[in-house]
């Protein structure tokens, strides 16, 4: 049996502000900083031995890895971080109050952007200065490959292959593995690997801080079960058929 376990960052400071933060490398709150290191107890009591951890570029995934890891004195654990595992690009509204947001253009286009599984927001420009164009850390990835704005299906387009090559081969080598990214990224990666249809992923939320642990049988990788740790809280799996709640 082989695990896998998925963890959304701990709370940042613009979800506290209810902001659009996607690509902007915001940091945890105190509360973000508690949940992960909740989360990095409970995945210690689950006695699963990981053996790597992935995560995205952007600090409040790192530093929600750091802090699980450290209480579940694991801090020597491998740890890959790409730019592949970030959140969704949310484009000209990255940064923008989203009850204003919504106020500003109605609710129903809000929601559109915010939740239709292929129509992505208003593209930032080419010369806007949160372009990641402009960003060193994505120095070496081509200018093409950089988005400027992201739907739901853009982002499983760009997760996919990072799961193909990088987390399904540890997996199926028998290696239990930590994924800590986005409320986005782990939207998609849930989306492939229990195959969950595109309307009914639209309405589904990753919680922050609460590691949902998945478990294989064999390195064919079929689907055992899976469940979140923090039973306290009430956290519910997508509609599936690969897996019930």
């Amino acid at each position: 049996m082989t695990t896998l376990a998925l963890l959304r960052h701990g709370q940042s400071q613009w979800n506290l502000e209810n902001r659009f933060t996607g690509w902007e490398d915001v940091d945890l709150t105190d509360t973000g900083e508690a949940e992960a290191r909740r989360a990095g107890r409970l995945l210690k009591d689950t006695g699963v031995d990981f053996a790597e951890v992935h995560t995205s570029v952007l600090k409040r995934a790192i530093r929600t890895s750091w802090l699980a890891l450290e209480e579940m004195d694991r801090t020597y654990l491998p740890e890959l971080k790409d730019w592949r595992l970030n959140e969704r690009h949310y484009g000209a509204l990255t940064g923008l109050d989203k009850a204003e947001t919504a106020a500003a253009h109605g609710e129903d286009q809000v929601r559109i952007w915010r939740r239709s599984y292929d129509i992505p927001p208003p593209p930032l420009a080419d010369d806007d200065a949160r372009h990641p164009r402009f960003d060193p850390r994505y120095a070496e990835i081509d200018d093409a490959e950089l988005p400027a704005t992201e739907s739901l299906k853009t982002t499983l387009d760009r997760v996919l292959p990072y799961w193909s090559t990088m987390i399904e081969p540890s997996l199926e080598g028998g290696r239990s593995v930590i994924v800590v990214a986005h409320g986005n990224s782990l939207r998609a990666t849930m989306k492939h690997i229990f195959g969950v249809s595109d309307a009914d992923i639209l309405n589904f939320e990753v919680p922050t801080g609460n590691p949902l642990l998945v478990r294989f049988d064999g390195p064919t990788l079929n689907l055992i079960d899976a469940a979140y740790l923090d039973t306290a809280r009430s956290n519910k799996l997508p509609p599936s058929p690969a897996v019930s709640a």
